[in-house]
């Protein structure tokens, strides 16, 4: 079992040291432990997210993953990387800053639309076409820079307006996965909280269309380090889904670009 989406304290809302989520995930039988704190962005003189580390804070959470990737090297694969949304405003420099460390992936969890300061967070109801419209059209623009593994919660809209149109526009954001080859994610999180995802309406079309899947913890602490079969109801809502997860090896194109000395497209 592998989970790549693992938050730190860092983010202002996660509790737990990054040590006990390793042995936590050690004790559950996962073989890798990917770190996705949200990514630290640097917005204007001013502007404070209250959700993200600071941009003062990547070296020393590079520091400690790197250190504890080591102690840990015989028993889990520890991977360091960023949940971050994409924002047209900010994210060349944020990508500039996060990559003077060492780094092996991002996930895309599109939580805003377009960007923390002046656009919408897509987790709130809404019955407006535009703005369903807008979370796929930004989503996939950030899918297409080619940095990201996977979309992270990617039913996170919480559009409750005409089913129809849902899934048309839902339609063309697992299209665009499909064509890119970036797996979709089965968040625990949501489902253990009861939030608006993940949503059957979403994975069934997803499914429908034979979309790769991944699953991801979201763990905000270590006690979320969880496999599917301990969550209660879980393995039913995959199976009412038709959801079985992906075998097939994790992207990691910020790796290869690094290694190839290229940028991602």
């Amino acid at each position: 079992m592998k989970n790549y989406h693992t938050h730190t304290v860092r983010c202002k809302h996660a509790r737990g040291y990054e040590e006990d989520y390793i042995e936590a995930a050690i004790r559950k039988g996962f073989s890798v432990l990917g770190f996705s704190d949200h990514v630290p962005v640097p917005y204007p003189k001013g502007f404070v997210s209250g959700i993200r580390m600071d941009v003062s804070e990547i070296e020393d959470y590079t520091e400690t993953l790197s250190k504890l990737r080591d102690k840990y090297k015989d028993d889990i694969q520890i991977l360091i990387g960023y949940e971050a949304e994409y924002m047209p405003p900010f994210f060349d420099e944020m990508m500039k800053r996060i990559r003077e460390y060492p780094l092996d992936y991002l996930i895309q969890g599109q939580h805003f639309v377009k960007d923390e300061i002046s656009g919408f967070y897509a987790g709130s109801p809404t019955t407006e076409e535009e703005r369903l419209k807008d979370y796929v059209d930004v989503t996939i623009e950030g899918m297409k820079t080619g940095v990201f593994s996977c979309l992270a919660h990617p039913d996170l809209i919480h559009f409750i307006g005409d089913a129809d149109l849902y899934r048309a526009q839902m339609g063309r954001l697992i299209k665009e996965a499909i064509s890119l080859n970036i797996p979709l994610e089965v968040n625990a999180l949501g489902y253990l909280t009861r939030r608006n995802y993940p949503c059957s309406a979403f994975f069934s079309l997803a499914s429908e269309m034979n979309v790769d899947f991944i699953y991801g913890c979201d763990a905000h602490s270590p006690d979320a380090i969880l496999r599917p079969e301990e969550i209660h109801g879980f393995p039913q809502f995959l199976e009412k889904n038709n959801i079985t997860f992906t075998e097939k090896p994790f992207n990691f194109p910020l790796k290869e670009a690094a290694q190839n000395h290229t940028e991602p497209h």
